[in-house]
């Protein structure tokens, strides 16, 4: 999804198919549900983007765990079930990626509703997507026998087919997508996870022994999580068990794996084309076009799409944007900043946008929370002037402490320790102009930090 994605800022911290974002979607089609508060396990890149995106929803959680690594989804989902086994006694775990579009939360509903009936049995269940086309960009799951109305055991798991034996799965009508959604319990989960795959149980299990807690974080240690092998739950313990039942689910689900499935999903207008922001087209058809920061206009083309952020700019043929990963791999083997992040950035205390930049200079805007600030901190080769917009900011500047005000200024100088705070109750911004021969966001040296980091 690059240009909107990135490396840090993946597709399920993304407002693309309304206004919220894929987690906050996720966290919210099972508001009805009779549920507890879900717990998070991320990287721990992440953890500030996780809490802050439940937070703005008024969103309770049950702990955000932090992988060091990612390995998959098997190990997380046995953190998770070590985490339930703490919180509740033999609790049923309802896993769900958190970057998928569902248009139907009631279908939804209905087969969690059913896949609790064989967790209630002893089962392991999946939950299959009742497939709309001969797809062979998903895995399938074959059913088998009926135990209750519309829950199955599973015969087989089939990876990605070619066309023609996606064909036939389709017209046959026992095959369903593997949407990478399961409910099981916890303790039959790890159970199998250590009869068939011990190496990654034992990996976890030490890991969320020496867990480390911190404010709403869990951290797992990198030395122990980084060992576990990476696997996923289908390979790791579904495909071994006789135990394993599929529900079929028809409720709008796409994992909107690429800006051409957006395309397909989106509201057309007359002319096929799907519109997201401030876009004028004429003589244009079967196009999307994703217009976040300025006017985009299209003229005389068809079949395109085209995605531009304050930073980049996608223009593609619909049929070829699949390989826009061959632009991310360009990307990342020369080191442009466009792969890893946007030029606005999001920090616990608020975000930065990076206005300009050049030779020995960089200009930022500030957005600082009410309440919030910046660490105590100092830099080894830049200085900052910083510039109040708006808002009312406290400035610690080495042995300085004092009050800024709109359109007023003060200067850090390099080595000094320095702190800024929003102490109003609106949004605090200023403009940062750093100077110094390295500009990079590591030359950071943090004494005190309301965030923990280091």
């Amino acid at each position: 999804m690059w240009p909107l994605s990135r490396q840090l800022v993946p597709k399920q911290f993304l407002s693309i198919t309304g206004d919220n974002t894929l987690l906050q979607d996720t966290v919210i089609r099972l508001a009805g549900l009779d549920l507890a508060a879900p717990i998070l396990v991320c990287h721990e890149d992440h953890r500030f983007s996780v809490a802050g995106q439940l937070s703005t929803l008024g969103f309770d959680h049950q702990g955000i765990i932090l992988e060091p690594v990612g390995r998959n989804t098997a190990p997380a989902a046995a953190i998770a079930a070590f985490e339930a086994l703490v919180l509740a006694e033999d609790p049923v775990l309802l896993v769900l990626p958190a970057d998928h579009v569902i248009s139907n939360p009631m279908a939804l509903g209905q087969a969690i509703a059913k896949a609790a009936e064989g967790v209630k049995e002893g089962h392991l269940a999946l939950f299959g997507v009742v497939p709309s086309g001969p797809e062979t960009g998903y895995g399938y799951i074959r059913r088998g026998a009926e135990l209750f109305t519309d829950l199955y055991r599973v015969d087989e798991f089939v990876e990605k087919p070619d066309h023609e034996s996606a064909c036939q799965y389709v017209a046959s009508g026992n095959y369903l997508w593997n949407s990478g959604m399961f409910m099981f319990s916890a303790n039959n989960y790890l159970e199998a996870l250590q009869t068939y795959s011990k190496d990654i149980y034992d990996s976890c299990h030490k890991a969320y022994q020496t867990m480390v807690r911190e404010l709403d974080f869990a951290r797992l240690s990198e030395e122990s999580f980084s060992k576990c092998p990476s696997n996923s739950i289908d390979y790791a313990v579904m495909e071994h068990i006789a135990a394993a039942v599929v529900v079929p689910l028809d409720a709008g689900w796409n994992d909107v794996g690429s800006w051409s499935s957006l395309w397909e999903i989106g509201d057309k207008d007359e002319d096929g084309n799907v519109l997201r922001g401030d876009v004028l087209t004429e003589d244009t058809r079967n196009t999307y076009v994703h217009a976040e920061h300025r006017l985009v206009s299209t003229l005389g083309v068809d079949d395109l799409v085209i995605v531009d952020t304050p930073d980049a700019l996608l223009v593609s043929a619909r049929e070829k944007v699949e390989q826009v990963k061959q632009v991310v791999a360009k990307l990342k083997d020369s080191d442009r900043p466009q792969y890893a992040t946007h030029r606005k950035v999001f920090r616990p205390w608020g975000s930065y946008d990076s206005l300009e930049s050049g030779p020995g200079f960089q200009v930022k805007r500030l957005t600082v929370l009410p309440g919030a600030r910046l660490s105590l901190q100092r830099h080894q080769h830049r200085a900052e002037h910083w510039v109040v917009v708006s808002g009312t900011a406290r400035i610690i500047c080495g042995e300085q402490e004092f009050t800024l005000k709109p359109a007023e200024s003060t200067f850090i100088p390099v080595g000094t320790v320095h702190r800024l705070e929003n102490i109003g109750s609106e949004m605090l911004e200023v403009i940062e102009v750093q100077t110094g021969s390295y500009l990079g966001e590591d030359d950071i040296e943090r004494f005190e930090d309301d965030h923990n980091r280091s």
